[in-house]
């Protein structure tokens, strides 16, 4: 499976903002995006002007490194959109948000949605009750996802549970960290998407 392997604090820098990539670290004095918050490279301090363009490959990219996602898996959530009846760029962003890793990070599982996919790989989450090692599992409506009882007893989970004590969850999920189980009540509204994002940015690029 490919994946990104470079560095992701990279990943925010050349975005221009936090992408909350790395959990705990992105909130500490650690985190290299305070440190600069300029784009890496020799002229990254300089002044770029951007065009329409480029716009909307910014914001795909951004969109993209959030979730995780290798480009033609991404352009393929997108023509799914398409052809679903509805809002193309909400339907999109929709897809992404029903995706196993990101409802595992979602539930306060994991501290990041790179910790949650490994996770998933790992086969530490089950989807009603059975094993799912696919973190673009595609979730439904009141499906239910837990951490197995051999993994929830790990120092990690219960380091990742320490720290999510005061999680916050959206209205369209349930999550119980002591019984470190969570189900799906509804599927995500566009309010529910909790970052900066310009969808019509994205369609825009991917209709050229």
């Amino acid at each position: 499976m490919a994946r990104y392997t470079g560095s992701v604090c990279k990943l925010c820098r050349r975005e221009g903002e936090k992408l909350y990539l790395k959990g705990a670290r992105c909130y500490s004095e650690k985190c290299s995006f305070d440190r600069r918050p300029y784009v890496p490279g020799e002229h990254g301090q300089g002044r770029q002007k951007v065009s329409e363009y480029g716009s909307q490959l910014r914001e795909k990219q951004k969109v993209r490194r959030i979730y995780g996602i290798m480009e033609k898996q991404f352009r393929n959530y997108f023509e799914t959109a398409e052809n679903t009846p509805g809002v193309t760029g909400e339907n999109f962003l929709q897809l992404l948000e029903r995706r196993l890793d990101n409802i595992v990070f979602r539930m306060g599982f994991a501290s990041s949605r790179n910790e949650a996919r490994q996770f998933v790989l790992h086969g530490h989450i089950k989807v009603n009750g059975r094993k799912v090692d696919i973190p673009s599992y595609q979730l439904e409506v009141d499906d239910v996802v837990s951490v197995k009882d051999s993994s929830r007893k790990s120092k990690r989970f219960k380091e990742v549970f320490e720290y999510n004590s005061d999680f916050a969850t959206k209205e369209w999920i349930n999550s119980d960290l002591e019984k470190a189980e969570g189900t799906v009540v509804a599927l995500p509204e566009r309010e529910d998407i909790d970052y900066p994002v310009e969808e019509h940015l994205i369609v825009e690029y991917y209709s050229r």
